[in-house]
């Protein structure tokens, strides 16, 4: 097969949550052990850090990643979903999986997995953790798919657990309270593996925390106690300077009002991996947080596509997420003429309460991702129109993007997000220029 058959066998022939949603939840770890048995269990030839999380966890994990990388480590990094390259979610020290591997490995090991019918993400963890062995990486930084407890990635052992935040997204999976998804999220926590908490956001939640780490006789951590930030300050760009206890002055890439919360749990997992004895000097940091983007390849965090107007995109996609876009919004709302939002979502999602945490005063393009999970645009203008909030709506991403450029004046502000899905369609209107 060629890589694009080989995509199109990945994408179809496997159930794929990004694509499809909940047809393609497979929970329980049977078939990822079979696969893990079958490949020899390749995880365990390299260190790993373990994030989950229900916000943050992609920045996290890149952070860390680039951290390693920029310290000598030889650094793989699984993430998910992928934006506009399935080869985004496999990296070794920045760059991507070559498709000459996924097709080889597809062709190679297809008459062993069939069998067993896996879910795409089940296969692609396999795949990942493969090919980590292959280049003989020193750490690989895993980020949890969904949830933690049945997650694919939780077969391995790290050296250190992190758990970005708990907020309510996923609940036809992991429940509808926060305690709930807590536990689920608590799943990842091993016997003696340090675990670090980047928020709780409520006793309940920490309660979940400390109770599971009690049972598992694993160190906990909470990045909110002996905070490593001692001042922090956004530029008008929107990216932070950190002021740190450890590690002197940081300048961060990474804009939107949720990175700082981010920042804490990544200074607060430097520290513990630098107390188990991972070298890392304080240029790796300034070097990461300085230039995460070009060493690891992230994107579609506040991110900044076009100048003139300015355009932001950012995948924040449930209420944690809008808690703090919504904020982020109103700050730029103060330099702007105007703002025009080009919003969309998936079905699977807490529309209303994203909905409510919109601005009122800016203009939207309503509008729908090309995946199957895609809330139909009619559907989600009218939730929209509800909930106070005025625009046109359009079939497609690339029609609604279109335009809000040809509305938006010089020094208007545009966004695009609401979705993950609704910023990889737009991605590639930009990435060419």
């Amino acid at each position: 097969m060629t890589y694009e058959e080989t995509l199109y066998y990945l994408y179809h022939s496997i159930p794929m949550y990004q694509r499809c949603g909940a047809t393609a939840y497979k929970p329980g770890l049977g078939t990822s052990v079979a696969l893990d048995n079958y490949m020899r269990n390749p995880h365990r030839s390299y260190k790993t850090i373990h994030v989950a999380g229900t916000n943050g966890k992609g920045s996290t994990c890149h952070l860390l990643a680039a951290i390693l990388q920029s310290a000598g480590y030889k650094t793989g990094l699984y993430t998910s979903p992928h934006l506009v390259d399935f080869r985004e979610r496999i990296r070794v020290n920045g760059k991507m999986i070559s498709e000459k591997y996924v097709v080889d490995f597809v062709e190679k090991h297809r008459p062993f997995y069939e069998s067993l019918s896996p879910s795409f993400f089940e296969l692609t963890s396999t795949l990942a953790f493969s090919y980590f062995q292959e280049e003989r990486v020193d750490f690989a930084v895993i980020e949890v798919g969904l949830g933690g407890r049945l997650d694919s990635t939780n077969i391995i052992t790290p050296e250190l657990s992190v758990i970005t935040n708990i907020s309510l997204d996923h609940t036809q999976f992991l429940g509808n309270t926060l305690e709930a998804i807590a536990s689920e999220k608590a799943g990842i926590i091993k016997p003696g593996i340090p675990v670090l908490i980047g928020e709780t956001g409520s006793t309940g939640v920490r309660n979940v925390f400390w109770d599971k780490a009690k049972a598992e006789n694993a160190p906990i951590f909470f990045a909110e106690e002996n905070d490593p930030i001692q001042k922090a300050s956004m530029q008008e760009n929107g990216r932070w300077v950190f002021e740190t206890k450890e590690f002197g002055q940081i300048d961060g890439e990474l804009g939107g009002m949720v990175q700082l919360h981010n920042a804490r749990t990544v200074f607060t997992a430097l520290r513990l991996l630098i107390a188990q004895g991972v070298r890392i000097d304080r240029q790796a940091i300034l070097d990461a947080f300085a230039h995460v983007t070009v060493l690891t390849g992230l994107m579609g965090r506040w991110q900044l596509l076009q100048t003139s107007p300015r355009v932001i995109c950012d995948t924040g996609h449930n209420p944690g997420g809008w808690q703090y876009l919504s904020d982020q919004l109103q700050k730029e709302k103060k330099h702007a003429d105007a703002l025009h939002l080009v919003v969309g979502m998936v079905n699977d999602k807490d529309v209303h309460t994203v909905l409510s945490l919109m601005p009122k005063n800016a203009t939207y393009y309503f509008t729908q991702p090309s995946v199957e999970r895609a809330m139909p645009v009619e559907h989600f203008a009218a939730q929209a129109v509800e909930a106070g909030l005025k625009g046109r709506s359009f079939t497609s991403v690339s029609e609604a993007v279109s335009a809000a450029l040809s509305q938006a004046l010089p020094n208007d502000f545009v966004f695009i997000g609401g979705s993950s899905f609704v910023v990889a369609d737009a991605l590639p209107l930009f990435l060419h220029k």
